[in-house]
């Protein structure tokens, strides 16, 4: 049988727990009830209770209820939560997790299951569902599920929405629970795509796919490079073709889909193979459209589609890119390529494209040439980056950082 967890307040939630719980079992599955509530248990029995969450920090769960101090024991809680879901999940004693609460508990439940990995099944019901749900599922894969009315009571509509999210979450649990969770064996690689660097990306994964390897795609908009990232954090990438560097293009010039400072890396520092290119690094995202800077209206602005504008990078934005690549890329642990297109970083770039701008490119790569150690490889080709012997040389060449790599560790 699988077992849900079922995590959250249940001092003041208790009684739609119970019941969330009677429908848990109701559809098949076991429950583990853990309590990340303050002020006290439910008058019924559970498997965790608040003492045990709060010691699981070194936190007294008397003094944090005393103190009035409720961003505190917020954080104590949500930390224990964490540990003790994570736990049972690398004990193989949950299937998936099911949650539901106002902000303050969609917070501490949120932050357990960001803890969880990739593929196990998570499902929050929340009030905070329907808006901006960024801050709470992060980089992980939860299912937010909008409550409609505030959680206080069952009545027609909660009992419909709580018995939805029982259901889908006890099938999902017993779904993962049955699932024989393999990739032949092969090796997991990421990739980091745009639309206008796509069939490089996908000629590239038929060469990789051919080679025995199975590639995951990134979307390269700020979320999808964070994910990736993450996912190698995780252990569960161990090789990066990241055709697609754009957002770095995005965190130097201001444009909304940037992936942070950190983006290019992960894999670096933890040793791993990897092959890069300049993917779309000729464009700066802004959604909406209306996001394009007031300074930037006598630029080289293109409508990509009706919610996207993209501006061109220009030659000095181009040299401050090849820097940084550059100095990430020289702090690698592991082996490293670089592969530059001489003849277009997208297809908006090529000869007659919209981005088209020679000068530019030349800042970028000349910023590359001057940056780059010697530790990494820097392969220069004269194609565009979508074509067919630019992919294909992409590939091949991780295939065989990542035969050496592996070797090296016997595996």
């Amino acid at each position: 049988m699988a077992t849900v967890a079922l995590l959250g307040a249940l001092d003041t939630k208790g009684g739609e727990y119970a019941y969330l719980r009677d429908r848990v079992i109701d559809a098949g599955c076991d429950v583990v009830m853990i309590n990340a509530g303050v002020l006290g248990d439910p008058d019924y029995p559970i498997d965790v209770g608040r003492r045990e969450v709060a010691a699981e920090t070194g936190a007294d769960i008397d003094a944090l209820a005393a103190s009035g101090d409720r961003g505190a024991a917020m954080i104590a809680m949500a930390e224990g939560s964490a540990a003790i879901v994570r736990r049972l999940c690398d004990e193989g004693r949950i299937d998936g997790i099911l949650g539901m609460g106002g902000s303050g508990s969609s917070s501490i439940i949120s932050a357990a299951m960001r803890r969880l990995p990739i593929g196990f099944p998570k499902l929050l019901v929340s009030t905070m569902g329907a808006g901006d749900v960024s801050a709470f599922v992060g980089t992980s894969d939860i299912a937010m599920l909008y409550s409609v009315v505030d959680i206080a009571g069952i009545n027609a509509v909660s009992s419909s929405i709580l018995g939805n999210a029982a259901a889908g979450a006890a099938a999902m649990a017993q779904a993962y629970a049955d699932r024989v969770v393999t990739t032949g064996g092969r090796p997991l690689i990421g990739a980091t795509m745009y639309g206008t660097t796509t069939p490089c990306v996908d000629r590239a994964r038929t060469t990789l796919d051919e080679l025995g390897y199975e590639v995951l795609v990134f979307h390269a908009t700020g979320t999808g490079g964070r994910s990736m990232e993450a996912l190698v954090r995780s252990g569960y990438i161990t090789g990066v073709l990241d055709v697609t560097t754009t957002e770095l293009a995005d965190e130097v010039a201001g444009g909304t889909l940037t992936a942070g400072p950190d983006r290019l890396e992960a894999a670096g520092e933890l040793g791993l193979p990897q092959v890069v290119s300049i993917g779309a690094v000729d464009q700066i995202t802004f959604t909406p459209q209306s996001a394009v800077p007031a300074e930037y209206s006598d630029r080289n602005v293109y409508h990509h589609n009706p919610s996207i504008a993209l501006v061109r990078t220009s030659a000095e934005e181009c040299t401050e890119l090849g820097r940084r690549i550059a100095g990430k890329l020289n702090r690698a642990n592991g082996p490293v390529s670089l592969f530059v297109p001489r003849r277009g970083s997208s297809s908006y770039a090529i000869d007659g494209g919209v981005f088209h701008d020679p000068e530019a490119d030349t800042a970028l790569i000349e910023s590359l040439r001057a940056h780059l150690g010697p530790s990494v490889e820097l392969v220069e080709m004269d194609t565009d980056i979508n074509d067919p012997a630019f992919a294909d040389a992409m590939a091949r060449r991780l295939d065989e950082h990542y035969r050496t790599w592996s070797s090296h560790r016997g595996t």
